[in-house]
């Protein structure tokens, strides 16, 4: 140190030089604090901590005069913390304390400068009864049954036939042996994945969590249980564990819970997805009687066989009655038929067709008849003649402006005329007009209509 402290005065408390830390981050191997400042601050932190109180099992208890010495160790796990206890304090209680009772105390923490020494100073102790037990419980029941833990809609169906069974269970227990036996007399074939952990005490939980975590992570396994025989209800405080209890909510495998007798309901039997009355229930419940299925296989393909026979017989009787329709029993009719359709119809359309041709020629005849009746021709025929100018050029310059001559001004003495009659033509000379003797047909020599 730089400064020079001042001598200490017999009887006066050596004071701390102002160079020391300040805080215990602040020391250093060439300034340290003096013992007597850690021990100092150490104290006032410690006389700072509020009294709590815990829950715990008395292991040991020891009687010193007016003070008395204690062990408590926790319910659910190897960490143990001893205690102190005025006399006084344990003359309270109702009844004396033992060895194995299950407490809970107000500890306040007391720390001894002169031998660095933490004590547990117990304030005051209560004895756990049964009816704190079970209150306890309760609440914690409702405390799990709110969040929805023991819900049906989580609970996980258990497979028909588990091909692997985890088994969770005391080592060399009457409830493993109970399982193992009515499980191989149900079904001979069954299988067992099997981990023996502690069923009581305080590391049953972390045990039991720590197999059903194992068992849940491995694929081949179906369903585990979790078995134990009766007890007291000291006995099944593990399974009454709120930390079990949601270990057993977060596995994926489903979970059966086997725990003592009918009576018996820890809190396991409401968050498991199948509560068994008894390990040899669980046994029942999750493999089936082999008997059982075997006559129900044997029931299954009877009525599969009379299914089938009243299947086969009903399409016989429809086939049967199908063949024995006409249209099957005698396919060829409905050709035969729909062939006879079509000559008939052939016949009447050939008979049709033939009358209508018959009608048409006959009717062409009767016309071609009044066609040659009225034809020129047949009036030649019958002795008449058409005179025609001969001169083309005279027939032009002609005041009917055509060959024919119809008037007898029309062809003048001298000119050149053309005669046609039936058989042919010759030439002739007109002599001029002469005196009128009468018609001999009121008809046109061409058309053999009337005219004046």
């Amino acid at each position: 140190m730089s400064e020079q402290a001042a001598l200490p005065v017999p009887g006066q408390q050596l004071a701390a030089p102002t160079t020391l830390p300040a805080t215990a981050a602040e020391t250093s191997p060439d300034n340290p604090w003096p013992l007597q400042l850690l021990s100092q601050k150490l104290k006032a932190h410690i006389d700072r901590t509020p009294s709590a109180w815990v829950e715990g099992q008395v292991i040991e208890l020891n009687r010193r005069g007016s003070n008395a010495y204690l062990t408590l160790r926790d319910v659910d796990a190897e960490v143990s913390l001893p205690a102190s206890v005025w006399t006084k304090v344990l003359e309270r209680q109702n009844l004396p304390l033992e060895r194995g009772s299950r407490v809970v105390a107000l500890l306040k923490p007391e720390f001894w400068m002169k031998t660095g020494r933490l004590n547990m100073l117990v304030r005051d102790i209560r004895p756990v009864g049964l009816g704190d037990l079970l209150a306890r419980i309760e609440r914690l029941r409702q405390a799990l049954s709110a969040e929805g833990l023991f819900a049906d809609s989580r609970k996980k169906p258990l497979p028909l036939l588990p091909h692997r069974i985890g088994l969770i269970t005391g080592r060399d227990s009457d409830a493993k042996k109970d399982i193992l036996r009515n499980a191989a007399l149900r079904w001979p074939a069954v299988e067992f994945e099997i981990r023996e952990v502690a069923v009581q005490g305080n590391t049953a939980v972390a045990q039991v969590i720590r197999a059903l975590r194992e068992l849940d992570g491995r694929p081949e396994v179906d369903v585990i249980v979790i078995a134990r025989g009766g007890g007291a209800l000291e006995d099944l405080l593990p399974f009454n564990s709120e930390e079990l209890v949601r270990a057993v909510a977060a596995a994926a495998t489903p979970v059966v819970s086997a725990i003592g007798h009918e009576a018996d309901r820890p809190l396991l039997d409401d968050v498991a997805d199948l509560r068994a009355s008894t390990p040899t229930d669980a046994a029942k419940r999750i493999v089936p009687e082999v008997s059982e299925e075997l006559a129900g296989v044997r029931q299954a393909r009877e009525q599969l066989r009379r299914c089938m026979e009243r299947l086969v017989d009903r399409e016989t009787d429809r086939l049967a009655s199908l063949r024995s329709r006409p249209v099957l029993a005698a396919p060829e009719g409905l050709v035969t038929i729909r062939s006879e359709e079509v000559e008939r119809l052939l016949r009447r359309s050939s008979a049709a067709v033939s009358s209508t041709v018959v009608r048409a020629a006959d009717q062409l005849e009767h016309l071609k008849a009044q066609v040659r009746a009225l034809s020129p021709q047949k009036t030649l025929d019958r002795g008449y003649a058409v005179v025609e100018l001969a001169d083309p050029e005279a027939a032009r310059r002609s005041s009917a402006g055509h060959a024919v001559v119809r008037r007898p001004a029309e062809a003048p003495a001298g000119i050149a005329l053309s005669v046609r009659v039936a058989e042919g033509r010759f030439g002739a000379t007109s002599t001029g007009a002469v005196e009128h003797a009468g018609t001999l047909d009121q008809h046109h020599p061409e058309t053999g209509e009337p005219h004046d």
